[in-house]
């Protein structure tokens, strides 16, 4: 999968530099075009003349080529790239990258790249696990970056701990499982709901919840990845689509989220409804300013809103994909497996408010899928990680053979 794929190797001041080496061979042999961007540092753990002989390219490390005013443009990098990988990568590099401290040619390579951005860490035992560093990955993870765990063994310092780059064939491995999955939804329509609605109290209040939107949105992006054309349909939010394969719809309400998913889902293959939708809404919006009486409460009668999640259930075709969300804080297993047969989902995504680090507002969840032959339970991960593990579902939901 990696033939004629074009990967900028980041490269950093860290002992395992030698290991690029055996890199560029690995994407070579498989047929993949290699553009090496080195620190300062690097080049004093690896010379740029070997790496241009393995890549028979030149090695860009500075900014301007020479004095004569040719510069290398980072942004011309980053649009040329399928994918940045940066191995190793030290301590240094990952906090810059997570920071934005664009003062090398490599970290304004990685701010402009449109593709996937690969990082294997590299360094000591306790560096690696020091909080800043932690943070720091965590940090890039939020932000959609792959991270390819170090391994286990004997570092530099001769001391045994984790923090040791992974082997070049892994990483090698990673890249090409990655292109591998990029065609799997090619040719479906993909329909995503997302974020909040917010249920119009007055003209400058409303009832509304916490949903930040960005579950739906890496969802979004996961599929548009792997090849949908992708119809996301969200409700007020600050977040931004990056691929090009994703059709955003804004809306504010529950009722306009209802008529754009009526409008959608009859055409699409698979419906994800991650949104948090009202489910009520007040029966009166005051056309003006509600103020402050003497009285001491204020009653707002509430009337249902319209299931969007029951009605896409109800005319669902025997072809399509329904899968639901359940955020839940008491009798999380029984709520799930009750609106999965409710609403007919093919299958559920449960989270839990009572699992730190899950729910709305954090760049992680912890989750479970449901379906009618059982449950799978998965560790708190990032939401890209996430989306990664449920449209793998997906994938296998719209398989002929599942």
């Amino acid at each position: 999968m990696l033939k004629g794929k074009k990967i900028i190797l980041g490269i950093t001041g860290s002992i395992a530099a030698y290991k690029a080496c055996y890199i560029i061979r690995g994407l070579i042999k498989q047929g993949a075009e290699v553009q090496v961007v080195i620190t300062p540092a690097g080049k004093e753990f690896i010379t740029p003349i070997t790496l241009s002989a393995l890549t028979s390219k030149p090695v860009i490390s500075e900014f301007f080529a020479q004095r004569d005013g040719t510069w290398n443009s980072h942004v011309d990098l980053g649009l040329w790239a399928d994918a940045v990988l940066i191995a190793p990568a030290t301590a240094s590099t990952i906090g810059k990258m997570a920071n934005g401290i664009a003062d090398n040619m490599l970290i304004t390579t990685y701010l402009s790249a449109k593709a996937p951005v690969f990082v294997a860490p590299a360094m000591d035992l306790d560096m690696f696990a020091h909080p800043a560093t932690q943070k720091n990955l965590d940090i890039l993870r939020s932000y959609g970056n792959h991270i390819i765990e170090p391994g286990t063994g004997e570092l530099a310092s001769h001391l045994v701990g984790k923090g040791r780059m992974e082997e070049p064939e892994n990483i090698i491995r990673v890249l090409d499982e990655f292109f591998a999955s990029s065609d799997e939804l090619s040719g479906k329509k993909v329909m995503i709901t997302a974020g909040p609605t917010y249920e119009k109290i007055d003209p400058v209040r409303f009832i509304g919840n916490y949903s930040s939107g960005k579950m739906g949105f890496a969802l979004a992006e996961e599929c548009a990845r792997r090849g949908a054309q992708v119809t996301l349909i969200t409700g007020p939010v600050q977040l931004k689509t990056q691929h090009s394969g994703i059709i955003r719809v804004d809306v504010e309400s529950a009722e306009e989220m209802y008529k754009a998913a009526q409008a959608q889902f009859p055409d699409a293959d698979a419906g994800i409804l991650c949104a948090a939708v009202a489910d009520y809404r007040p029966a009166t919006v005051a056309d003006k300013k509600i103020k402050r009486e003497k009285e001491e409460e204020l009653t707002l009668h509430l009337q249902a809103t319209q299931d969007i999640a029951a009605s896409l259930g109800a005319i669902k075709r025997k072809q399509q994909c329904l899968v639901g969300f359940a955020l839940e804080t008491n009798n999380e297993q029984q709520n799930a497996e009750g609106k999965l047969e409710r609403k007919n989902f093919d299958f559920i995504v449960l989270n839990s408010l009572n699992d730190a680090g899950a729910g709305f507002r954090h760049d992680t969840n912890k989750i479970s899928i449901i379906d009618r032959k059982g449950r799978t339970d998965y560790p708190l991960k990032s939401k890209t990680e996430v989306a990664q593990d449920i449209i793998d579902r997906l994938v296998a939901t719209l398989s002929p053979n599942f």
